[in-house]
């Protein structure tokens, strides 16, 4: 039986270790003020801190839209023009999330624009309704993508093909996405929830502090310019994973020729 909890801007779903979250805002296309954002945050903390979740997916309510990104019309007719600053984690909760090891994946299911499409670069896997349409268009409304989004698409595709899309804000379809390589997969807008649960489910098989591990040091380790340098360096996760339960399990699942029991510790 799956746990379903429904809260003001979004509403949270548990179903096994898997954790997945719905922006509920489709009449402003799932744009975030800052009162959103800060109850996502919230709701990532709790994930973040409960040993019994281990992937998360995030989507958007409706057909139309994953996020539209900072809700503008609230920032200027409701808020007096005033930008709050939000929760330290970022946009959605997210963004600036960076010690988060469990895997979050984003299940983008129509327009991605500027914040929005931050969010689901801020996860570590994207995948697409072929309805999905992605860009960072705030040079084209007099800001800039500010929540990671001219740090983070570059380290993903590029440095040029960044570019081509950041300088000009024009707007780029799943397929081109996946092309790029900030897309995993493409699939038809029904099957999409299914397929992101599919990649979790996938994950879920893994023993999880070697998934943490597997990210800490990945996502770490950039910032090394060798690949030598990268790994000399100590990443605290790998060594909570030699010293866990999971690290003996794996091995002697393997050797009794059984699934292995993960405990997660």
């Amino acid at each position: 039986m799956s746990e379903v909890t429904t809260l003001e801007f979004c509403t949270t779903q548990i179903d096994g270790q898997i954790f997945t979250v719905t922006i509920n805002r489709p009449e402003r296309m799932n744009a975030l003020h800052w009162k959103a954002n800060a109850e996502l945050a919230t709701v990532f903390d709790e994930f973040d801190s409960n040993p019994d979740l281990w992937v998360a997916i995030i989507t958007g309510a409706g057909d139309r839209a994953f996020s539209a990104g900072n809700d503008l019309k609230y920032q200027a007719q409701e808020a007096g023009g005033e930008l709050n600053t939000g929760p330290e984690t970022g946009f959605a909760g997210l963004t600036a999330r960076y010690d988060c090891l469990k895997p979050i994946i984003a299940a983008v299911n129509g327009v991605a624009m500027g914040g929005g499409f931050e969010i689901a670069l801020a996860c570590d896997l994207i995948i697409a309704s072929d309805k999905a349409i992605f860009a960072l268009p705030e040079p084209r409304v007099g800001l800039a993508a500010l929540a990671g989004g001219i740090h983070r698409l570059p380290r993903v595709i590029g440095l040029k093909r960044a570019m081509g899309m950041m300088l000009t804000g024009r707007r780029v379809g799943a397929e081109e996405g996946e092309r790029l390589g900030f897309v995993n997969e493409v699939t038809a807008p029904d099957d999409l929830m299914a397929a992101a649960r599919r990649w979790a489910d996938q994950i879920v098989e893994c023993a999880p502090l070697s998934v943490r591990a597997t990210k800490q040091a990945a996502l770490a380790g950039l910032k090394h310019g060798l690949i030598e340098d990268a790994m000399a360096e100590h990443y605290p996760a790998i060594r909570e994973l030699f010293k866990s339960e999971d690290f003996v399990e794996g091995p002697l699942a393997f050797a009794e020729k059984r699934p292995p029991q993960w405990k997660g510790q």
